[in-house]
């Protein structure tokens, strides 16, 4: 029992000194980390009152620097303010000078007008008196005048003024013609250098393409074939397409006919049956029909790439239509569609120059010669025909009568048929866009004239614009008005039988009795 106790208090005793110790052990970590935390607190508060002290310092510095930078300025600011001050004093001193001499200047100048006013009345006085004296002088001259030469102040006056007149007008008739002389030579200038200008500004090809009626035949079988027996295939051919068919000896096949679409159409036609070799009356008319139909289709599609080429607006179809039948059309081997869209440019070009409205001229100058696409079907000058359709067709007055009067035929309305007939000259006498030589060209002219020489009463005759007319001087004893008009008649006819010419040529005769008398 005695020893259950002693362990018992010995196990509490050494409980109690195991807590004790505990305890100890906690009182002193807790102690330490009090003393570390004071330490840390005391290094702070070090830190804190270091980076005050360090702050205050920096913020006494910067307001030393701002204290002094402020002064520095003011200072600036004064001694600117003082510069000004004194610039101004200087300004105002000098100012202040100038009026002074200025005053100066302005009492000299009263006492010299001063002086000057007294020396004018003196002179005024002078002046009246030698006006009375010039008076006097000149009524007794005036009376003399008119004691010698029998003559009175007003008869005078009137021989005076005649004079004067006709010496005048003498003056102004030479000056009149000077300026008249000036004028056209100035505008001869000024028009060579407005066409040169446009000439150089436009750039085509030299001759334009243009089919020919012609075809070549692979061999000489060939020619039977298109024959067929007893010519059956030939003449299928010539009632389809409404032209002539040339065989000769040569390995080709001429085709002729005025009308230049239908040689078109039968060309085709022909060279399409070649290439198929299927050759027979049926397959003719069907070729030939479906010929038709391509060139209808080309012609539209050539009419409506021209109008959209320079962008014309509300053009009627059937002018459309005539513009692509163009390109099938020559004229001494000049494309025609070709030719009317130089003129077209020409005519724009010329216009601009002279201030004139581009778009109707340009216009005009495309139409200008529409009317050939129809003188395979229709008599009568291409001008003429070309005018009757624009006006048909709703166009300006001022392009219809352009379109007309390109040849002169009729009287021009305004200053666009001439800027045509201008343009119309430049491109078919353009380098290259004719094929017609030098040589050709003078021996129709000549030819013109020698036909009309043969005739009897001729004077003189000439061929005038490019061989389109013939102008012819009869004899006014020989033949009377009714003679003359028999004599152009038989002219024409002549011309015809004998020459080959496009369009048309246009027989002028003159019959005039002049009397002439000098006075002596």
């Amino acid at each position: 029992m005695m020893s259950d106790l002693g362990l018992i208090l010995i196990i509490t005793g050494s409980a109690i000194l195991v807590l004790a110790a505990l305890l100890f052990w906690y009182a002193q970590r807790k102690i330490r980390a009090a003393y570390m935390n004071l330490q840390e607190s005391q290094s702070k508060l070090k830190d804190s009152k270091r980076n005050i002290e360090t702050e205050r310092r920096e913020a006494f510095l910067r307001l030393k620097d701002e204290i002094y930078h402020k002064r520095k300025n003011f200072e600036l600011e004064l001694r600117r303010d003082r510069l000004d001050l004194d610039r101004l004093q200087g300004k105002l001193n000098s100012k202040y000078e100038n009026i002074e001499k200025r005053e100066q200047q302005l009492d000299d100048l009263r006492r010299e007008l001063q002086q000057k006013e007294r020396n004018l009345s003196r002179s005024e006085d002078m002046v009246r008196a030698n006006e009375i004296k010039l008076k006097n002088l000149y009524n007794e001259l005036i009376a003399k005048l008119e004691k010698v030469s029998n003559m009175s102040r007003d008869e005078a006056k009137r021989a005076l003024a005649d004079t004067l007149e006709a010496e005048v007008r003498l003056a102004s008739q030479k000056w009149i013609k000077k300026a008249d002389e000036e004028a056209k030579q100035t505008a001869k200038e000024k028009s060579i250098e407005m066409i040169v200008s446009s000439m150089q500004r436009y750039t085509a090809d030299q001759v334009a393409p243009h089919s020919t009626g012609i075809v070549h035949l692979p061999n000489e079988d060939m020619k039977g074939r298109i024959i067929g027996k007893e010519g059956r295939n030939i003449k299928s051919l010539e009632q389809a397409t409404g032209m002539e068919f040339i065989i000769g000896d040569s390995p080709d096949i001429t085709i002729s006919g005025f009308n230049p679409i239908r040689r078109e159409v039968a060309r085709r036609t022909l060279e399409k049956l070649i290439s198929d070799g299927r050759i027979n009356p049926t397959r003719i008319e069907e070729t030939a029909a479906q010929c038709e139909k391509e060139i209808e289709e080309i012609i539209e599609e050539h009419g409506k790439e021209a109008v959209l080429e320079f962008n014309l607006q509300g053009v009627h179809p059937e002018i459309v239509t005539l513009l692509g039948k163009l390109y099938f059309r020559t004229s001494f081997s000049q494309n025609v569609l070709q030719h009317c869209k130089e003129v077209g440019m020409f005519a724009r070009m010329i216009a601009q120059e002279l201030g004139l409205d581009g778009s109707i001229a340009l216009r005009a100058g495309l139409l200008h010669d529409i009317g050939k696409a129809v003188t395979a079907e229709v008599d009568g000058p291409h001008a003429q025909l070309g005018g009757d359709i624009a006006k048909r067709c709703g166009e300006d007055p001022r392009i219809v009568n352009a379109v007309a009067a390109h040849h002169e035929e009729i009287p021009f309305t305004s200053i666009y048929g001439p800027i045509v007939l201008v343009a119309d000259t430049i491109s078919a006498s353009r380098p290259g866009a004719r094929r017609e030589t030098l040589s050709a060209y003078i021996k129709r002219l000549e030819k013109l004239e020698e036909i009309a020489g043969t005739f009897e009463g001729v004077k003189k005759a000439f061929a005038l614009q490019a061989g389109r007319e013939i102008r012819i001087i009869v004899e006014e004893d020989c033949l009377d008005d009714e003679a003359s008009l028999m004599l152009a008649r038989n002219i024409a006819r002549m011309i015809e039988k004998e020459m080959n010419f496009p369009g048309q040529i246009k027989v002028n005769v003159i019959r005039e009795k002049r009397a002439i008398e000098y006075a002596r």
